[in-house]
């Protein structure tokens, strides 16, 4: 539970960083995968 918190803070973060839609949907792509990892553990 703890680790997908902070995938999903981490997610938060990139997203706050991000200049362009097309980046956002990227980042977007990338926490998911992360949270997906996060899940399967």
């Amino acid at each position: 539970m703890k680790s997908m918190i902070a995938a999903a803070l981490a997610a938060l973060f990139v997203l706050a960083g991000c200049n362009t839609v097309q980046g956002i949907g990227k980042d977007i792509e990338k926490a998911g995968g992360a949270i997906e990892r996060a899940g399967s553990r």
